[in-house]
C-alpha cells in the first residue's frame, strides 16, 4: 500500500531578486519548521524595501568520482597524469552518454596504488546525478579498454563527495555555486529587522565565523542554511539529501557607507528544473511558478532555479541574525508561531 508523507507548504515573499534571476518572486517552502515562513518572509520584506538581492553564478557543475586501480603507485601516477591530459578524449565518450552532458574538468588523488578521478560534468538544467554517473561509467569502460593495466574498484569513490560534508566540494563546489549579495540602509534595519548594521555584522563575526571556528565546520560558517534549502528542496522537487554538502557556506557582513553589506556565498547547491521528481505535479506547479520552465538555453533554468534559491536562503539568514540579536525574540517567536501563544 502506497502511503505518502504530509509536508505543509506556502508560498513566501515576493522576494525582490536581481542578476542570475530577475523579478519579484514568490518562493513556495515546505517545512515542519513553521516559523522558518515568517523568517524568510521578514527577509522577503527588507528585499523589496532595500532593492533587491543581487545574485551571481560563480559556476554549475556535477561531480562523480572513481576509482581506478593500478599496480602500484608509479604506474597510478603516470596513468593518471596521462587521463587529465586527455579531456578532448574522453569528451567524446561523454557524448556517447547524452547530447547534454559535457566534460568540463578531470582532477585527481592518488592513495597508494588506487586512482581517484573526480569527474566534473556541465548537466544543463539538471541536477545531474544520473547524468553524471552514466558519462562516468561510459569513461570507465573507455579507460579499462585503453589502460589494461587499470582494474575497477568502484563507480562512486566519494571524491565527488555526494550527500557528505567535505573540503573538495566547499573548493571546487558542486552543483551551482552561487552568491547572493544584499544591502540594507540602517533605517530599513532598524524599521524592519529591529536592529542595527552593527549589531548583525558583529553577531555574525562572533556567532557564523568565530562559533564554527571553535565548533571545527568544515568550510562553513553560517546559521541555518539547511533550513531554508530543505523547505525550497522539498517544495520543487529536488533530492533533499543533497542540503548535506548545500548547507556548507559562508555568511559575510560588514557596515559599509552606514548600511549593512550581507551576502551568502554557497558552493553546493544541487538543484534542477528537470529530472527524476520534478514530473510530480506539486514540483511542476512550483517550477513553473518560479519560472524555470521557459524555453531558455540549457542550463539557464537551472541557473534561475539556483540563484532563486539562494536569496531565499539570505532571507532566513538576514532574519534569523537580527533576531539573535535581541535577547529573548527568537524564543519568543518559536512559542508564539508554534504553540499559539503570546
Amino acid at each position: 500500500m502506497s502511503k505518502h508523507a504530509e509536508i505543509p507548504m506556502r508560498t513566501v515573499g515576493p522576494i525582490r531578486i536581481k542578476g542570475a534571476a530577475e523579478g519579484d518572486i514568490s518562493v513556495p517552502l515546505a517545512t515542519l519548521e513553521t516559523p522558518l515562513w515568517f523568517s524568510v518572509g521578514r527577509g522577503a520584506k527588507v528585499s523589496l524595501q532595500a532593492g533587491g538581492i543581487t545574485t551571481t553564478i560563480l559556476d554549475s557543475h556535477m561531480t562523480r568520482s572513481i576509482i581506478l586501480e593500478a599496480p602500484d603507485a608509479a604506474t597510478a601516477l603516470a596513468d593518471a597524469r596521462k587521463i587529465a591530459g586527455s579531456k578532448d578524449e574522453l569528451q567524446k565518450v561523454v557524448a556517447e552518454s547524452s547530447h547534454v552532458a559535457k566534460l568540463l574538468d578531470i582532477n585527481w588523488q592518488i592513495a597508494a596504488n588506487l586512482i581517484y578521478l573526480r569527474l566534473e560534468f556541465f548537466t544543463g538544467d539538471a541536477s545531474g546525478h544520473n547524468m553524471a554517473t552514466n558519462a562516468a561509467d561510459k569513461i570507465f569502460g573507455y579507460l579499462l579498454e585503453k589502460y589494461p593495466e587499470l582494474s575497477y574498484c568502484s563507480i562512486s569513490g566519494n571524491y565527488c563527495c555526494d550527500k557528505k560534508v567535505s573540503a573538495v566540494n566547499g573548493i571546487l563546489g558542486r552543483g551551482r555555486s552561487v552568491v547572493a549579495e544584499i544591502s540594507i540602509p540602517r533605517n530599513i534595519c532598524e524599521e524592519y529587522l529591529h536592529t542595527t548594521p552593527e549589531k548583525i555584522a558583529e553577531i555574525n563575526t562572533k556567532k557564523n565565523l568565530l562559533g564554527s571556528i571553535l565548533a571545527g565546520s568544515l568550510r562553513s560558517a553560517n546559521a541555518h542554511y539547511a533550513n531554508m534549502l530543505l523547505a525550497f528542496y522539498l517544495a520543487t522537487g529536488q533530492d533533499a539529501a543533497n542540503i548535506v554538502e548545500g548547507s556548507q557556506g559562508i555568511t559575510y557582513a560588514e557596515v559599509k557607507d552606514d548600511s549593512l553589506k550581507l551576502s551568502c556565498t554557497i558552493p553546493n547547491i544541487i538543484v534542477g528544473s528537470v529530472g527524476n521528481g520534478k514530473n510530480a505535479p506539486f514540483a511542476e506547479e512550483n517550477l513553473s511558478m518560479l519560472g524555470c520552465k521557459e524555453e531558455r538555453k540549457p542550463g539557464e533554468n537551472g541557473d534561475r532555479l539556483a540563484a532563486i534559491c539562494a536569496a531565499t536562503v539570505l532571507c532566513g539568514e538576514l532574519s534569523l541574525l537580527a533576531a539573535e540579536t535581541n535577547p529573548g525574540e527568537l524564543m519568543k517567536a518559536h512559542i508564539r508561531i508554534e504553540r499559539g501563544k503570546k
